[in-house]
């Protein structure tokens, strides 16, 4: 009899564990062979890891990405930090929050009077979350955005930290920025995309000085959602002329629901 209720138990918490892998993507109730996890898992890990590592070092394809923009009605401009390649980008993080000489002054070449938007894509981390998530979130953000803005080209950075949009937006001479970069991988998201968002852009900015979006994707927040935020704080940023700290995020008290599209039911 109890070598059959130990069985009913170990059903019992295989199913537990099943029901809660429903709503995570984070290793839960591995199991156990002896003392390793089961083979399954260890393989598992392994691809994982290979996800992350191949997201950080797969250069992104800006050809691709331009060619997808202009499809969408959005004029790109590709451009590259300081970092002359991977590794250097890797090892020196700060080459990667400045702009090429040269770039800089193509970008200020197109300044004029100025714009009320600059949008940056920068490859950042993960290459994957760009290329699989900028557009679909661009194009959820188009309708939303304010017809009399003008917004610069979608300027598409390599080797780019965040801060590089810093200079991006102090070359056009833009209001206000917002970055959207493929972040650093994790062993459950190595696709997530961030979206960070400075009023006033300029060298030195901090980013205590932005606000951030993270997680863009469709296993996190789709881009219904993250466009919806993201208007919402560029339109209190453009009331308060500010980002940061001084802007909370209340996006959540209207934040519409989401269709199976992503996209937000506002009815």
């Amino acid at each position: 009899m109890a070598k059959a209720d130990n069985t009913r138990t170990a059903v019992k918490d295989a199913d537990t564990w099943a029901l809660w892998r429903t709503w995570t993507s984070a290793r839960i109730g591995l199991g156990r062979v002896g003392a390793s996890v089961p083979t399954s898992e260890t393989l598992g890990f392994g691809l994982a890891h290979a996800l992350a590592r191949d997201a950080i070092h797969t250069p992104l394809d800006v050809g691709a990405l331009a060619a997808e923009l202009n499809a969408q009605g959005w004029p790109a401009l590709p451009v590259k930090s300081r970092a002359d390649n991977r590794e250097t980008y890797l090892r020196r993080p700060d080459l990667g929050r400045r702009l090429d000489p040269d770039d800089r002054q193509r970008l200020e070449s197109l300044r004029d009077q100025g714009c009320d938007l600059a949008i940056v894509i920068g490859d950042g981390l993960s290459s994957a979350a760009v290329a699989r998530h900028a557009v679909p979130l661009l194009s959820a953000l188009y309708p939303m955005l304010p017809g009399h803005w003008c917004i610069a080209p979608v300027v598409i950075a390599t080797q780019a930290r965040v801060a590089l949009a810093d200079e991006v937006g102090e070359a056009l001479g833009a209001r206000m920025v917002a970055m959207l970069i493929g972040e650093r991988p994790g062993l459950s998201s190595p696709d997530s995309l961030g979206i960070y968002l400075t009023w006033a852009p300029r060298v030195g900015r901090s980013d205590a000085e932005r606000n951030c979006i993270s997680n863009v994707r469709p296993e996190g927040q789709p881009y219904g959602a993250a466009a919806y935020r993201l208007n919402w704080l560029m339109q209190q940023a453009d009331i308060l002329q500010l980002t940061g700290v001084g802007l909370k995020d209340e996006s959540d008290r209207t934040l519409p629901l989401i269709d199976g599209e992503g996209r937000p039911r506002l009815g």
